[in-house]
């Protein structure tokens, strides 16, 4: 068995503009026992448990308070099949982990909409999740939604674990929109996969990740990941890389000077001693080689407080002298058929009052010479 030593730290927050929190997390240090809170000395090296250790962040939607309603279903679904299931028999493969880790999501969903039949009013209302069970060296993480797990290491630079269920990043895959681009996309608030979406159950993907000493594993919602860019987050965690509570208050302050318009959460996960074995060798695990990691530049390691895009000085409170006027963007499922059908629509209608304008033109020429 891999034996491993980790920091452990998470929190949410409510961000500049909305009022409520619709975003919900949970923790466990130590699955063999009922530890779902946050260690309160996050400095103190924890030894990983037989059963390992699992965070969770989800990002809900919906109205009349349920999005957080939604999001706080799903946790609590995620804690009570931790809590009543033998993990040690669950985790003998990696098939029947991935298995379990799917069941867990999928019946999150029904649970969501077993509250929205029996309360009318929430109807619409729905959350994404990512969740990531950490198993002697083995990250193994499911998501639906955009909220996102990256791993972070000085040596190495930061690399996002899970792509993101959304309109833009399928416009990203397609070849039609370059990555750096993706943030500022008018429509990069749509996902495509949820929990709560009645068109059909919810469909999470599975990835699982070998962790290294000195790797940091981190949950966001897109609170963060939504406003911040990849560099900004690297350069956050490189600043903080020796205090994993300053890493989390300045991530979540990276997102607030970035206007706060969503509600903000961060979890992480810093894996300070790993010793492997042999065990997962036969495991699939995530594919480095496809994916963008992103690495400080030699300026940049030199100059720490060189200012990146799109940031801005903060006061002691956390929040810039200039207040952003832009109106924030709310999260919602969409149908991309329906997207097409809208878009090409629009452009019929277009056509048609070009042409009407044309012929009450020509109408009024001929009137003229007569």
């Amino acid at each position: 068995m891999s034996r491993i030593e980790f920091r452990l730290t998470a929190a949410t927050d409510v961000g500049c503009v909305r009022t409520n929190n619709e975003d919900n997390f949970i923790t466990n240090h130590d699955l063999s026992q009922s530890d779902w809170f946050v260690p309160q000395d996050v400095s103190q090296l924890i030894p990983l448990g037989k059963d390992g250790a699992i965070l969770v962040v989800a990002d809900g939607m919906g109205g009349l308070n349920a999005g957080e309603v939604a999001s706080a279903i799903a946790v609590d679904t995620v804690k009570r099949y931790f809590m009543d299931t033998n993990l040690s028999d669950i985790a003998k493969s990696q098939k029947s982990i991935e298995k379990f880790m799917c069941k867990v999501v999928v019946d999150a969903d029904k649970e969501l909409k077993k509250h929205v039949k029996e309360n009318p009013e929430t109807k619409g209302m729905g959350t994404t999740i990512v969740i990531a069970w950490v198993y002697g060296d083995i990250a193994h993480i499911v998501w639906c939604g955009d909220s996102r797990a990256y791993v972070f290491n000085p040596n190495e630079g930061l690399m996002r674990l899970t792509k993101d269920h959304s309109y833009v990043q399928e416009l990203v895959d397609a070849g039609k929109l370059d990555e750096d681009l993706a943030i500022d996309h008018p429509d990069s608030n749509i996902i495509t996969r949820c929990l709560g979406d009645f068109r059909g159950r919810a469909n999470p993907d599975y990835t699982a990740y070998r962790l290294k000493s000195g790797d940091t594993l981190m949950l966001c919602s897109d609170g963060l990941c939504g406003v911040c860019r990849d560099e900004e987050i690297l350069q956050v965690m490189n600043e903080t890389k020796e205090d994993i509570e300053q890493c989390r208050k300045q991530l979540i302050l990276c997102a607030l000077k970035a206007g706060g318009y969503d509600n903000v959460t961060v979890a992480l996960f810093e894996a300070d001693t790993v010793e492997s074995d042999e065990t997962t060798s036969s495991y699939t695990l995530f594919d480095e080689k496809n994916v963008r990691r992103i690495k400080l530049s030699a300026e940049d390691e030199e100059n720490p407080k060189k200012k990146l895009m799109n940031t801005v000085e903060l006061d002691e409170s956390g929040f810039s002298e200039e207040e952003e006027t832009e109106t924030p963007k709310k999260k919602h499922k969409v149908d991309l058929t329906t997207t097409e059908t809208r878009s090409s629509g629009g452009l019929s209608n277009t056509l048609i009052i070009a042409l009407l304008l044309i012929i009450l033109v020509l109408i009024a020429i001929s009137f003229f010479k007569n």
